[in-house]
């Protein structure tokens, strides 16, 4: 569990399955199209699956409330695929909030806690976020996190179809952050509020 001044990053319970279902039945964003949940039933299937990852995958709650009001994760990867020993030190962490939560810093919050969290003690040395080139509120927060835009991929990745029925591709912007970067970008934001 992840405590900030805000929120609880917890892994999910069962009785999460309301609140899931509410930010998960029109996702605000394509790329978690493939997500949206169609009923009750779908929501507490899907909390069933979730309830047993509890290590990288986290319910964002209202401390004051108990309410769910999105989710964050990622998954440890290898920084050299080719190498099946090497140490899967990099992350690609993926958030979610519901609509009526944005833009009140929740998103931020979390994130924050939730890469400190990779970095401390899960010992990530990279953690990299893609977002759409239209999703500009992932873009600001991803720049408010510290990480470096790495480039733009034309027409990268389709998550859902024109009219006509063709994919709709997406250009996908990827931004990133070292350990070493964190680190820095920490110790800069405490000496600026020593002074």
């Amino acid at each position: 569990m992840i405590e900030t001044k805000r929120l609880i990053l917890r892994p999910f319970s069962k009785n999460d399955a309301k609140d899931v279902y509410e930010y998960l039945k029109e996702p605000a964003v394509n790329c978690f199209a493939s997500m949206k949940l169609h009923s009750m039933e779908e929501a507490e299937a899907e909390i069933k699956k979730r309830a047993g990852e509890t290590a990288y995958y986290f319910a964002i709650v209202l401390k004051d409330t108990g309410k769910v009001i999105g989710e964050i994760s990622a998954y440890p990867e290898r920084g050299d695929v080719h190498d099946t020993t090497s140490v899967p030190d990099t992350f690609s962490p993926c958030w979610m909030l519901g609509d009526a939560y944005q833009g009140k810093g929740y998103a931020y919050e979390a994130a924050y806690a939730f890469f400190d969290y990779l970095f401390r003690e899960k010992s990530a040395r990279r953690i990299y976020a893609y977002t759409e080139d239209d999703n500009f509120p992932s873009q600001k927060l991803c720049k408010k996190l510290g990480m470096r835009k790495e480039g733009t991929f034309l027409e990268f990745v389709s998550f859902v179809n024109n009219p006509d029925g063709t994919p709709r591709y997406e250009n996908t912007i990827q931004y990133a952050i070292l350990k070493k970067e964190w680190e820095g970008e920490k110790n800069g934001k405490q000496n600026n509020c020593l002074v």
